[in-house]
């Protein structure tokens, strides 16, 4: 089976990975990191994870990678071998843009590590736990004519006894917790009429799986979906394999290590908040067939009536879903605007209208430059997007000229292009909200009110126009799950860069002693949704009365509309009613963070040295450390309409 189809094929990866053994640690990680973005199999992989393995180590290798790479620890529990399985997963981080420390529990031991007392999982403080189970571990066994009751109650107990072990993992740890569903070993007793028989082993696994995944809906914890992914492989896939189960415990095969090294890291990519936020799409050939220029509107090929038009179709239909589901859509593409615009306005078949996407961009300049307006212009960084082209020399530019974009290799016909993108797991989600529903539509608004900035006289008149409308309150239950979201995604208006889970939030949410505040905005094209969080908190290192700001960010979409000011002023109106007498804020630098540099500087804080006892990792980052004294806080000037709760 074809590895990692979306990816692209090295002419000779076995040469590059020979001449990257004799450079320079720095030079030798920043090649392992570009070529982990290559197709490969079982053996290539674990010569790239040699390659990295001094730079996953150490961090002043891996600061010297673009895009910067998000260190993040993972335990893996399991009750089938996976040794064979920790380089692919590792490697495969360096393509999500994640560096990856790997920890992995004795076999077969998960409850004891869990349950009991396990020292080195406990020195190692993993942020992600991956239970990865099988089917044959603690299998349900009951007579077959045994009914419905007796098959609900084993079932009840054994997904009781796996929120057991979530609960206690996050209790412990403060982990992110993966669940791995389980993938039936066995061969069919009844043919297809075994989902009839309540107790047949395939009918006792699909419910313990549906089981098991409405339980890690209601306890916050993420699947990696193994039973889903061998239904789409089918047999023979490298899953289950009976070969390698009795000769090594093996439940995936080295075969197919790659693509469970991927399905990890995408995982961890999205707890990290690396997930792509933006598909940008080319039009002719991509979107439909044929070249709008040259064969006009009545000639280009989509819809109903022939295969290659539906297949236009069906692709422009999964770019919508994507959109609907808050994935921002762009397009990039070498055309006449007014002729490109009026295929979404005026062709009938078109899936997708100009509505839907939130930057287009059709001109007749390099597509290099194009993707770094769109970037621009959507206030995202360029590791945010994927770039979906039929023309293989327009990928390979985009490659090279912008390597933190990534670019799927999709084939010649335009039907495998879903699969190709879905399969991808570009856009791999650790949660969905109704605002992630909403994003896109809200960069969507931007531009018109990017639109309203350039017919503006002058600034302070925008701002009045816009009748911006703020709601600020303490983070309640409801909100957890987004806010969580938003502090493992944020990179560039983010002060500190602290990343929690949401048990984690949940904690603080729930102390009296912790200002958790989320902030929502409002204006006159429309509703942003929840676009920053503030979390002020007692610290050690301070003095009663003083308040570390530990978490400050925002979403890019509302930058210079003044957000910063009025949440100050938020803030210092809790910290007042709480008898305050002074915050501090942290700044950590960061690859990505730059832009909030002179954060407080800007918003009246005085700079002041570190506090004795702040937190290592604050020193070693360089942070440096900002005082506000409330007796002399006059609050900010801005036009924003704040409603406090």
């Amino acid at each position: 089976m074809e590895q990692l189809p979306w990816l692209p094929a090295q002419a000779d990866l076995g040469a590059a990975l020979g001449a990257a053994r004799r450079l320079e640690p720095a030079a030798r990680f920043a090649e392992a990191v570009r070529l982990a973005g290559f197709r490969r199999d079982f053996t290539q992989t674990g010569r790239i994870d040699r390659l990295a393995a001094d730079g996953l180590a150490d961090p002043a290798l891996r600061g010297g990678v673009s895009p910067a790479l998000t260190p993040l620890r993972l335990a893996i529990l399991s009750s089938h071998t996976v040794d064979h399985l920790v380089p692919a997963i590792r490697v495969s981080g360096l393509g999500r843009r994640v560096a990856l420390s790997v920890h992995v529990a004795p076999y077969g031991m998960y409850r004891q590590a869990l349950l009991g007392e396990d020292p080195e999982l406990a020195a190692f403080a993993p942020q992600l736990v991956l239970l990865a189970l099988d089917a044959r571990d603690a299998p349900i066994d009951l007579p077959l004519d045994s009914g419905e009751d007796a098959v609900e109650a084993a079932v009840q107990a054994r997904t009781d006894e796996l929120r057991t072990l979530w609960r206690r993992a996050r209790a412990r740890y403060g982990a992110q917790v993966v669940q791995q569903t389980l993938v039936a070993p066995d061969p069919l007793l009844f043919g297809s009429f075994e989902a009839l028989v309540p107790a047949a082993p395939h009918s006792i696994i699909e419910r313990l799986n549906t089981a098991i995944r409405a339980a890690a809906r209601e306890e916050g914890v993420l699947l990696l979906d193994l039973a889903w992914q061998a239904a789409r492989l089918g047999h023979g896939s490298g899953l289950a394999d009976p070969v390698r189960w009795h000769q090594a415990k093996q439940l995936v095969s080295p075969v197919l290590a790659p693509l469970y090294g991927d399905l990890v890291a995408r995982i961890a990519g999205a707890v990290a908040g690396t997930s792509r936020k933006c598909l940008v799409l080319d039009l002719d050939n991509t979107l439909w067939g044929g070249v709008i220029g040259d064969d006009g509107l009545d000639g280009i090929r989509l819809g109903q009536g022939n295969a290659t038009g539906e297949a236009f179709l069906a692709f422009q239909r999964y770019a919508a879903a994507l959109g609907k589901r808050g994935v921002i859509l762009a397009v990039c593409s070498k055309n006449t605007e007014a002729v490109a615009v009026e295929v979404f306005e005026k062709h009938p078949e078109m899936a997708l209208r100009r509505g839907d996407i939130a930057c287009f961009v059709a001109n007749w300049n390099d597509k290099a430059g194009n993707l770094r307006h769109i970037a621009r212009t959507l206030n995202i960084g360029l590791d945010s997007l994927v770039f979906v082209d039929d023309n293989p020399a327009e990928r390979e530019i985009i490659r090279r000229e912008l390597p933190e974009v990534a670019v799927p290799e999709v084939t010649e016909d335009v039907s495998d292009y879903p699969a190709i993108l879905g399969a991808a797991g570009y856009f791999e989600a650790a949660g969905f909200t109704a605002d992630d529903a909403a994003r896109a539509r809200s960069y969507a608004l931007n531009a018109e009110r990017q639109a309203a900035l350039e017919q503006a006289t002058d600034i302070t008149g925008y701002l009045r126009s816009l009748a911006m409308r703020m709601t600020a309150r303490r983070v309640g239950p409801a909100e957890l799950p987004r806010v969580t979201q938003l502090i493992n995604k944020t990179n560039q208006f983010n002060l500190t860069t602290r990343r929690y889970t949401e048990a984690d939030t949940a904690r603080f949410a729930a102390d009296p002693d912790t200002l958790l505040i989320s902030v929502r905005l409002a204006d006159r094209f429309g509703d942003n949704g929840l676009i920053a969080v503030l979390m002020a908190r007692p610290d050690a290192a301070l003095p009663p009365g003083e308040l570390l700001i530990d978490t400050w960010l925002m979403s890019c979409r509302v930058l210079g509309r003044q957000v910063e000011e009025a949440s100050l002023g938020v803030l210092l109106d809790h910290a007042a009613r709480r008898g305050v007498k002074a915050l501090v804020g942290e700044y950590r630098p960061t690859a990505k963070n730059g832009m909030v540099a002179q954060h407080y500087a800007r918003l009246g804080f005085e700079p002041m040295p570190a506090p004795a006892g702040a937190e290592p990792d604050s020193l070693t980052m360089g942070a440096t450390f900002w005082r506000y004294e409330l007796r002399a806080a006059e609050a900010p000037a801005h036009y924003i309409e704040v409603e406090a709760a």
